[in-house]
Order: structure tokens, then C-alpha cells, then sequence
């Protein structure tokens, strides 16, 4: 019998188009349509015109390219701008109890396929697909992360898994690139309840990571083959002690994890969204406003507390502090009566009617939610005129069990694009043309037909802003 390690390199490099369920293929379609979404009304977001012109001035070979400004760059800092860009407004898909996996695992796709000199859709969906399933199985519990950052763990053995498939690694490399990759799991959840930009730039690491061991073990360059079940492996180190080996390669290729990926009907964290939705409830049912608070209590299960239960504060970036708070999530549907990316821009985070409905919202940890459920949530509004009213409920909109629709997951890009058009303003550019946009879309259901995956990327660049024409860079030849 194969290793746990040696099978999880074996789904990868054998898992075929035809072997792919058709929901596997739309969550994957779906994910491209929220992570491009989220990556075009980024690029104006804190931290991204910083990291975009240290990339540039590090240099090296010109091997893939940036998502809207079209830089060329080495195949893992374009992967690592990207995922930055894909997660720089939190509005990507993501899974309890926190990973966002396509955010990394895209990136990774792309900037592997330009840099082997392009790929057919058929692979880059597969490529994918593979990815997303890995991710998906080394995820782990609350308990068992306890403070890590999901996506800096569990996220990096899929998108390197995506990234060997399409630079045509051998099963055994592929082992190795997730050997390796083991090595590079890392980051806290501090950095979301200290509302800093650590939440974006771990997202961009794990892309670059993924596309880097990839590459090294192309070369022969080699990681712990137990990085599973070995004595200081990953069911010891991050399972701690708890995580059985062999559930991670359980029905594989028939049993599909990744079908518990979830994407958020709001733009802010994922654990807010119950309590977005309860808010937008009882506001619409009883024709609330801010003017009828008088007090409010949200209930969340002790981990969502320990995220997004803290006392309100505008630190130095205000989206983030904004977007992992529960008391500004409630506060913000009663004054604008919706919830929207611009609703998280640090003009409005700051607008002063906001202070004094926060400071009336009072946010507690009760135990007795988690057996409802990682998203369970309770919330009671006292109005002014003496009401009680009160709604709770255990699957928040997006996650599984409470999916969106097809026009909500629409809804969800049209927002992202009406931003992106702001976004792209503030930076003296243009957005996306019409007919780029449509393009993407049609190219996105006929994704598996396209003849090479690389003919999204003019679809996603800003018009009027041609980017360099780079030296020519031989693609890579498959290993023999």
C-alpha cells in the first residue's frame, strides 16, 4: 500500500477531466468568478502599490504576469502579487473554519501555466480541481488550529499540488513539492484581530511558496517524504496529535471536500455573515433603522468571538478592522440598510453616525453555540420604543447548506466591478471595457474548452495600459 503522502502525489498527477464531478467544476468556475471579482476591486487597497513596487524593483526573469497591470515578473512573485490582489478585500471564496483556498490556488495555476508557456483549460481545470480537493483534506479543526492561520496551512499543499500539475511534475516530484511545501506552512490569526495587512500578505506567500517548491522539485531538490505521518510531521505538529493520517486520503477521488467551500454573500469576514444576515433581517421585517436602536446583543460561538468580537477600534487599516468586527458589521445595516464593499472603505468605516450605534452593540462568546455549527449566531435588538426582537440561526448564507444561487454569485461580481471602477479612479486608470468583461465571463463557462488558459489574461488587464513586451522565455519541456 502506498503511503498516505505517496497517494495524495498520485490523485494529483493522475486525476483526469473526465473523472471531475460537474459540481466540482462549478464551485471551481465559481471560485475563479469571486477571486478575479474580488482581485480587479483590489488593486487600489493598502499594501498593494507597496508590495507591486518592491516585486518590480527585485526583478528577475519576466515569466508571468500581474492580474490588471499586466507586469511581467518570475513565475512565483507574480503568483505571490496576485494572491495579495485576490485576497486584499476579503471577498474571495473561503471554507470553515477559515482557509481561503483560491485565492493561492489560482494565482499559482496562472503563473505556472504562463511560465511552462501555457495550458489547455482542460488541464488548468483539473490542475485546479486537484488543488482545491488537497486543500480541502488537509484542513483542519478550530482545535486543532488554535490560533494558526488556516490558509497559511492547510492552502499551501493545494496550490503547490496545482502548480506541479501543470509544470508536468512526476508523481514523485510532486511528493516533494508538498514535502517542501510542508516546511512553509505558517501564520497566526493575530493578524486579523490586529486588523493588519499580515491577513492579505500570507495569502500572497502561499502562492509564492506553492509556485517556488514546485520549481525546486522540478530540479531535484527535495522535502521530508513523512511530512504526513512522520514522527514531526503534519498530523503531529498542526493535528496536534489528534488528526488521523489515513482520513486525508479517505475516499479520495470519490469523495469530494472541496464541495464544502463557501463563498460569502457579504464582503467582510467569514464568521460576520450570520450576523450580517440576522441584521438585515429584522431590519427589513420591523422597517429598522439606526435611529431605533436603543441596544443590541450578538451571540457568537467562542472561536467566532475571539475573531470578531472585540471592542471596535480604527487602527491603520480601517477595511480590515471593519471587516473582522461584528458589533461595525450590525451597525453598518442599520444605518445603510445593506451591506457592500464600500460600506468597508475606510471613509465610511470612519463615518461618525457609526460610533455611537457600535457602542450600543454588545458582542458575547456562548459555548452552547458550537453545537449549532462553526456559523451559528443570536441576535437581539432592543428598539426605542421598548421592542424586543430577536433571530438567530446555525448555516450563515454562502456556507454550505445555505448556498448562493447563481444570481447571487453574480450579484456578488457586479459588485466587485462597480468597485473596481472606483478602485481603478483613485489610481488615474481605467477599468475593465465592457467587452473584456463579457469576454471573461463566456471564456469562464467555456473554460474547459479554451485551447490555452492564458487567453484570460488580456481579459483582465486595464485597457489603455499595455504592459512591456518582455524578452522571449523558453518554456519549460516536460520532465522526461
Amino acid at each position: 500500500m502506498p503511503s498516505p503522502e505517496q497517494q495524495l502525489a498520485d490523485f494529483v498527477c493522475r486525476l483526469q477531466p473526465e473523472d471531475i464531478p460537474d459540481r466540482a467544476a462549478t464551485i471551481l468556475r465559481q471560485m475563479l468568478l469571486a477571486d478575479v471579482g474580488t482581485a480587479l476591486a483590489g488593486v487600489a487597497e493598502d499594501g498593494i502599490a507597496p508590495l507591486r513596487q518592491l516585486l518590480i524593483e527585485r526583478g528577475g526573469a519576466a515569466q508571468a504576469r500581474t492580474l490588471y497591470f499586466g507586469d511581467h515578473l518570475p513565475a512565483a512573485a507574480a503568483a505571490q502579487f496576485n494572491a495579495t490582489l485576490c485576497r486584499a478585500l476579503d471577498y474571495c471564496d473561503a471554507m470553515a473554519p477559515g482557509p481561503h483556498i483560491g485565492s493561492a490556488l489560482i494565482p499559482a495555476a496562472l503563473a505556472a501555466a504562463e511560465r511552462v508557456g501555457g495550458c489547455s483549460g482542460a488541464l488548468f481545470l483539473t490542475a485546479l480541481v486537484a488543488g482545491a480537493e488537497l486543500a480541502s483534506r488537509f484542513n483542519l479543526s478550530e482545535a486543532q488550529y488554535d490560533g494558526f492561520d488556516p490558509t497559511g496551512i492547510c492552502v499551501v499543499f493545494g496550490a503547490t499540488a496545482a502548480a506541479s500539475r501543470i509544470l508536468q511534475l512526476t508523481s514523485a516530484q510532486t511528493l516533494q513539492a508538498m514535502a517542501l511545501a510542508f516546511n512553509r506552512c505558517g501564520g497566526s490569526f493575530q493578524s486579523h484581530v490586529d486588523g493588519s495587512l499580515g491577513v492579505r500578505i500570507v495569502q500572497g506567500w502561499v502562492a509564492q511558496a506553492a509556485v517556488e517548491c514546485a520549481q525546486m522539485a522540478s530540479l531535484g531538490i527535495t522535502g521530508p517524504h513523512q511530512f504526513l505521518a512522520g514522527h514531526y510531521g503534519y498530523a503531529h505538529l498542526y493535528g496536534r496529535g489528534t488528526l488521523d493520517v489515513q482520513s486525508l486520503v479517505a475516499g479520495l477521488g470519490s469523495e469530494w471536500r472541496l464541495e464544502r467551500m463557501m463563498f460569502k454573500k457579504f464582503p467582510s469576514c467569514g464568521v460576520t455573515q450570520g450576523v450580517t444576515e440576522l441584521a438585515l433581517r429584522l431590519a427589513k421585517r420591523h422597517g429598522l433603522g439606526a435611529a431605533d436602536l436603543a441596544r443590541a446583543e450578538v451571540r457568537l460561538p467562542p472561536y467566532a468571538h475571539r475573531l470578531v468580537g472585540h471592542a471596535f477600534q480604527i487602527g491603520t487599516n480601517p477595511r480590515v478592522d471593519a471587516q473582522f468586527n461584528a458589533g461595525y458589521c450590525v451597525a453598518n445595516v442599520l444605518l445603510r440598510g445593506s451591506s457592500q464593499l464600500a460600506h468597508f472603505s475606510p471613509a465610511q468605516v470612519a463615518e461618525p453616525a457609526l460610533r455611537p450605534l457600535i457602542e450600543r452593540i454588545r458582542v458575547v462568546a456562548d459555548a452552547a453555540l458550537d453545537v449549532r455549527g462553526h456559523t451559528a449566531v443570536d441576535l437581539s435588538i432592543t428598539t426605542t420604543d421598548g421592542r424586543v426582537l430577536h433571530d438567530g440561526l446555525d448555516i450563515a448564507p454562502g456556507f454550505p447548506g445555505a448556498g448562493l444561487s447563481e444570481d447571487q454569485h453574480l450579484a456578488r461580481f457586479k459588485d466587485c466591478l462597480a468597485y473596481a471602477s472606483l478602485a481603478a479612479a483613485s489610481l488615474g486608470l481605467q477599468p475593465l471595457a465592457p467587452a473584456q468583461v463579457q469576454g471573461f465571463l463566456a471564456a469562464l463557462q467555456g473554460l474547459a474548452g479554451l485551447a490555452d488558459v492564458r487567453e484570460l489574461l488580456p481579459l483582465l488587464m486595464a485597457p489603455l495600459m499595455p504592459p512591456p513586451v518582455p524578452p522571449p522565455v523558453p518554456p519549460l519541456k516536460a520532465p522526461a
